[in-house]
């Protein structure tokens, strides 16, 4: 371990093999740092918190604060996060808010400089958040999608997998997968047609996910009767996917709107 004379670490943390803590660095009590995770300088880790392996804390990252939530009176709640993210220059990320809740974060994201996730929210792995993407409580991000800069997420909404919100967005209802959103408030502009393209799906995976998109937001039917057909259907994998999330939403799904990269391209 490589550990700066003027860090401060709580004697309970623990601190796997070749971690690096640079200047000025504050580790408190009950933090736990996996293998080979580097702290650059000013770094503040408050627990409880579990960080994987091969992690990145760049400068005046603050991680595991205690919630924001007025609710909340001083119980243990935690954040784990995996392995190989990378937090940029100030990011913050909070603990949950209720008695042996967790904040969640995967491996392999990308965190850039004063993106906030806040308490009680799940990310998933290989997720892209820009400059000053924030969070607020109980968002649920799925893997590889991607927020654009300056972006709000209003708490409680869903972020499908592969999709992605442009630069400035306000987000107040479910974005479904697959897709891409813009606007304040922003709507569900079309299919992610360049990301699916550089994932390597197929035409006949984008053609399904065209039609499912295509009888949500073009067919005039509500949600339910547009999942009961597309159920009718032999869906693909990723149509299933969206057509699920279309029927679990609770917050329901940004409305449909023109503009951006459009499902008929």
């Amino acid at each position: 371990m490589l550990i700066h004379p003027t860090a401060i670490i709580d004697p309970s943390a623990r601190l796997g093999a070749e971690v690096s803590i640079g200047p000025y660095c504050v580790i408190g009590a009950d933090v736990e740092i996996g293998d080979r995770t580097w702290l650059q300088h000013h770094v503040t880790v408050m627990g409880p918190t579990r960080i994987g392996k091969g992690n990145r804390f760049h400068a005046y990252s603050s991680i595991g604060q205690q919630t924001q939530d007025l609710k909340y009176s001083a119980e243990p709640t935690w954040l784990e996060i995996g392995d190989d993210n990378t937090f940029r220059e100030f990011c913050s990320v909070h603990r949950a808010t209720s008695p042996g809740d967790k904040t969640i974060i995967g491996s392999h994201n990308n965190f850039l400089c004063y993106v906030h996730i806040a308490h009680d929210c799940i990310i998933g792995d290989h997720v892209i958040f820009s400059n000053n993407g924030t969070l607020a409580g109980h968002v649920v991000v799925g893997d590889h999608a991607i927020l654009g800069g300056l972006s709000a997420v209003h708490q409680f909404c869903r972020i499908g997998t592969r999709s992605i919100i442009g630069g400035c967005s306000k987000i107040v209802q479910d974005v479904p997968p697959y897709c891409t959103a813009d606007g304040n408030p922003a709507r569900a502009r079309g299919l992610n047609i360049v990301g699916l393209k550089r994932a390597g799906f197929t035409r006949e995976q984008m053609v399904a996910l065209r039609d499912a998109f295509r009888k949500v937001y073009r067919s005039g039917l509500n949600n339910a009767q547009a999942a009961e057909e597309l159920r009718a259907q032999k869906l693909t994998a990723e149509a299933a996917i969206f057509t699920d999330f279309i029927s679990s939403t609770k917050r329901g799904i940004l409305a449909g709107g023109k503009g951006g990269v459009d499902e008929e391209e």
